[in-house]
């Protein structure tokens, strides 16, 4: 595999976002800056492992060069092993090592981390206590302190009423099924409870449906985009080794 990199850093980073909807891509510069134009497909129907690295490889074919790969996951990553993907296949990808399955078959280094962890690499300030929620077809949440990732909480399936989960109640099914202003009302009430129990300083709002947000938000809430948010990528090969690969397994 190509290891080639600049003053330490891989110099090209092809950079894709598995989301429930579409997968993207683009590639970075060592300092986040898109040197390609970014690309997206539609994610499966029946998003396997199998079909969605098919997917992956059909996409890839517009990104030629490049020397690492970075990629940001919908569920619980651990040291490149997926341990949930609750909006894709669930069993269909419990224990699936994705540092392995895409690193063979685009023949780079892989690093493999949860997507609201990538975009939130790719927003944050790196001053303080920082959150990242992706509302989209889930809910997802990242932790960062001065611009560090912390641990990775799935939030999106803590219990927010008796009967809802945060990805149920704020996923892309809540927003068609009770509407936008419904909906908005929901993400001002959960907003306020994480205020209360993150105490963050601040709090970035991206995935697909940051833009249906209608109420004025605290000035410490920043909508971002998905295309921002994919520079996490170079982020993720500036940080240790020992995050996102088990000993002697790179």
């Amino acid at each position: 595999m190509s290891n080639s990199k600049i003053d330490g850093q891989p110099s090209k980073i092809l950079t894709i976002d598995i989301g429930g909807s579409t997968i993207k891509g683009t590639v970075l510069d060592q300092d986040g800056k898109m040197i390609q134009d970014y690309k997206k497909l539609q994610t499966p129907e029946k998003p396997t492992p199998e079909r969605v690295l098919e997917t992956i490889q059909k996409l890839v074919k517009e990104f030629q060069d490049y020397d690492h790969v970075s990629v940001g996951f919908p569920g619980y990553i651990k040291k490149g092993i997926v341990m949930t993907a609750p909006n894709l296949i669930n069993d269909a990808w419990k224990n699936t090592n994705l540092n392995k399955l895409i690193g063979d078959a685009l023949q780079k280094p892989v690093r493999t981390v949860n997507d609201a962890d990538l975009q939130g690499l790719g927003v944050v300030s790196g001053e303080g206590l920082e959150m990242m929620i992706t509302l989209g077809t889930g809910f997802g949440t990242a932790l960062l302190l001065d611009g560090n990732l912390l641990p990775h909480l799935e939030l999106a399936h803590h219990a927010i009423t008796k009967h809802y989960t945060y990805d149920e109640y704020l996923g892309d099914k809540a927003l068609e099924s009770k509407g936008q202003e419904k909906w908005n009302k929901r993400v001002k009430k959960v907003l306020t409870m994480l205020k209360t129990v993150f105490n963050y300083d601040r709090l970035y709002l991206g995935g697909g449906n940051a833009n249906e947000i209608t109420f004025k938000l605290d000035k410490n809430i920043i909508i971002s985009t998905n295309k921002e948010g994919i520079r996490g990528g170079a982020r993720l090969w500036q940080l240790d080794d020992k995050l996102f690969f088990k000993a002697g397994a790179q």
